[in-house]
């Protein structure tokens, strides 16, 4: 496999990883209050998507990095960055290990 087929494997599997990533805030209105703690959902975690959302984080990234002038021309540029990066981001750096079921996001400074 030479090195473009690699990226653009690479890439696909960064952009599905996008896209399930943000799939999941659509079942914060059944978080509970108490966050499971049961080993096989925080193994799974920690083995699979902990490192599937630093992917999509350094690749939201990168895609907001090219998409930036044109944010920029459209106003929308704190927007794209809350989505590309800031999302996945807190979902696999601030979410308590194991704990799927619940929306956290940052508290924004302001509000």
């Amino acid at each position: 496999m030479d090195l473009s087929t690699r990226s653009i494997r690479l890439l696909i599997t960064a952009l599905m990883a996008i896209a399930l990533l943000h799939t999941t805030p659509g079942f914060a209105g059944e978080c509970g209050k108490k966050p499971q703690k049961e080993p096989g959902l925080m193994a799974a975690d920690a083995l699979a998507a902990r490192p599937v959302g630093a992917v999509a984080t350094l690749t939201g990234l990168a895609v907001f990095i090219v998409s930036s002038p044109f944010s920029a021309l459209g106003g929308n540029t704190k927007e794209a960055w809350e989505s590309l990066v800031v999302s996945p981001a807190s979902y696999t750096f601030q979410r308590p290990l194991g704990e799927f079921d619940c929306d956290r996001r940052p508290a924004t400074p302001g509000k």
